[in-house]
């Protein structure tokens, strides 16, 4: 009787194995997808930087000229 019921406890208890078979392409397509997101967006975001670095000197060379206006008058 009890080995009866340890066999129905027990059979439906999944193995470390075939857990970690049915994870692994999971876990192969998560880490590619997360690359692909890295290689593709790491240069679209430097390039946003870059821009708004560009617009921060021009920003910062326009104050100066005002600065420099200001203290003529």
């Amino acid at each position: 009787m009890a080995l009866g019921i340890l066999l129905v406890l027990f059979s439906g208890c999944a193995s470390k194995d075939y857990v970690r078979q049915q994870n692994e392409p999971l876990l192969d397509r998560i880490s590619k997808l997360e690359a692909e997101q890295k290689k593709c967006c790491n240069p679209e975001a430097a390039a946003r930087a870059e821009a708004a670095a560009k617009k921060a000197e021009a920003s910062a060379e326009k104050a100066k000229k005002a600065f420099e206006l200001q203290q003529i008058k």
